[in-house]
């Protein structure tokens, strides 16, 4: 039998699409006391997720204790997978139990600078935890395939293009009640009350047809160009990219109870009241 045919396995080139997390700092005791307070609230939004270990925002002189890092992640329920480095980096990157491995950024890597805030909108600049599927009692939209190719340049795992990727639209016509969560790989349409307790979530936008008292989280997966709208803002917490307002930051009356649509502008959001008529 060829060595290059089995019927038992095989072995192709193709990519994976994973989070990045993206290391700031080499305070292991600092990056723990945030790991903690981010998920206080919401323990099981990064559980089982596979992350790659991003190195390059560290600075040339800076090293990181890629075994330590990995314990404190693993105690989130974050599953690491590999790490990406500059050429400088990659010895000591190495070093530890993760191979290197390759990214292309859907992002691209940059500081993002604080940008005035627009006129008649108000913005928040705190951060929040990238949520997983869960289990709903309503249903969820299906997930679609990540890209596999046996054109690719080597078998280095790789962030998918978000952009090539079409992800269906989910249509909620219920109220949903406290405790209940819907999680949808593309965009989120609900029809109904989001009461306290409830929690609506998507990789897309989110569209809030009646008041929204409970949570929402759009564009999860770090889509930064995602936008919630609503017809009646009264939220518990809402969040795009991670990037997320609670209401012990009270929400301004211009805003509160209205019809309002959330955006980014960089790292702040913005809620602007929407005209319906």
């Amino acid at each position: 039998m060829s060595q290059k045919k089995t019927p038992y396995f095989e072995l192709r080139s193709g990519s994976v699409d994973t989070l990045l997390f993206s290391v700031k700092t080499t305070d292991l005791d600092a990056l723990s006391k945030e790991l903690t307070r981010r998920f206080e609230a919401t323990p099981e939004f990064f559980a089982n997720d596979v992350v790659a270990i991003d190195v390059r925002r560290l600075e040339a002189e800076q090293r990181i204790d890629m075994a330590a890092l990995v314990a404190l992640l693993e105690q989130v329920r974050m599953r690491p997978i590999g790490v990406v480095a500059h050429d400088a980096q990659r010895a000591w990157a190495a070093a530890g139990s993760l191979p290197l491995v390759e990214s292309r950024d859907r992002r691209g890597l940059h500081d993002a600078k604080d940008a005035k805030d627009p006129k008649g909108a108000h913005e928040s600049d705190a951060a929040a935890p990238t949520p997983t599927p869960a289990q709903s009692e309503l249903p969820i939209g299906e997930p679609a395939a990540a890209p596999v190719g046996a054109d690719a340049a080597s078998p280095s795992i790789a962030a998918a293009d978000a952009q090539t990727i079409v992800r269906p639209t989910l249509v909620i016509d219920k109220p949903l009640r406290s405790g209940q969560q819907v999680y949808s790989k593309g965009d989120l349409v609900v029809l109904g009350l989001v009461s306290y307790g409830a929690e609506v979530i998507a990789e897309g936008n989110i569209h809030i047809y009646a008041p929204l008292r409970g949570r929402a989280l759009a564009g999860v997966h770090g889509n930064h160009e995602a936008r919630i709208f609503c017809t009646c803002l009264e939220p518990e917490l809402i969040s795009i990219a991670g990037i997320y307002r609670t209401t012990e930051n009270a929400l301004p009356a211009d805003v509160l109870g209205k019809p309002v649509q959330v955006r980014l502008d960089q790292e702040k959001l913005l809620f602007e009241t929407l005209r319906l008529n």
